[in-house]
């Protein structure tokens, strides 16, 4: 084992995955008799996933995803809900993040959207994106307040920058002028460059109604429906069926 010394340099060069890794007595026997190069390319690979662990985690922790324990390989098949594995397997893989395209799911209360939003969030996380959950409604409201404290530019600045927001339960409630005006600027920042997905309990066709005032209306579809990934959730309540099995 190395004395106390070298380990301190190691850890004062931020190394703790290597630290860790010549700490854990298993890997240091196991290593043993392996050449130098080798026994390198270990404690190399050993301090990137240390590395890639506490990145997830710091992502994670920033992202305050409602259902933190959502994955997509726990995604529920069953029955007939829209879900196309094809769909799914393509968004896995990340396209529609680095090319900052938007994801719109939609849906009846309790069919899932909320959970599969989360579990495509987690997925992102997973890829190296950051990723930031918001209920709609409170994030407009922050935005408001945000107006009378003069941090309304820097808090969009902060959005603007995420790899990936999640603005849950869209539509859910009337939508007052300044919050129309707040939403079509947070959109703007990020349209073309950075991804947005969406939820909602009213199809995409009633968003235009929904929104009340044509002009803007326009302005703000046009930033996040076009070229969107539409999913449209079917099928019974998912929290029923979870309390028949």
């Amino acid at each position: 084992m190395l004395n106390e010394h070298t380990l301190n340099q190691l850890r004062a060069l931020r190394l703790d995955g290597m630290v860790a890794a010549l700490n854990d007595a298993a890997t240091h026997i196991s290593a043993s008799e392996l050449p130098f190069e080798q026994r390198l390319a270990l404690l190399v690979q050993r301090e990137v996933d240390w590395r890639d662990s506490k990145r997830l985690e710091r992502l994670l922790k920033a992202a305050r995803l409602k259902v933190s324990s959502a994955c997509l390989e726990d995604i529920d098949w069953r029955g007939s809900r829209g879900l196309s594995r094809e769909v799914i397997a393509s968004l896995s893989g990340g396209d529609w993040l680095r090319h900052g395209h938007n994801v719109l799911l939609t849906g009846a209360t309790g069919c899932g959207k909320t959970w599969l939003a989360c579990a495509l969030g987690q997925q992102a996380a997973r890829l190296g994106f950051s990723v930031l959950y918001a209920r709609a409604p409170r994030l407009l409201e922050e935005l408001h307040v945000a107006h009378g404290d003069g941090s309304f530019g820097k808090r969009l600045a902060q959005l603007a920058r995420l790899d990936l927001l999640i603005l849950d339960d869209f539509g859910i409630a009337p939508i007052a002028a300044h919050e129309r005006n707040d939403l079509l600027e947070l959109l703007d920042d990020r349209v073309g460059t950075r991804s947005t997905l969406i939820t909602s309990q009213l199809p995409v066709t009633a968003w235009h109604a929904w929104l009340d005032e044509p002009t803007l209306a326009d302005a703000i579809l046009d930033r996040i429906v076009h070229g969107s990934h539409k999913i449209a959730l079917k099928g019974e309540s998912m929290r029923k069926l979870s309390k028949a099995a």
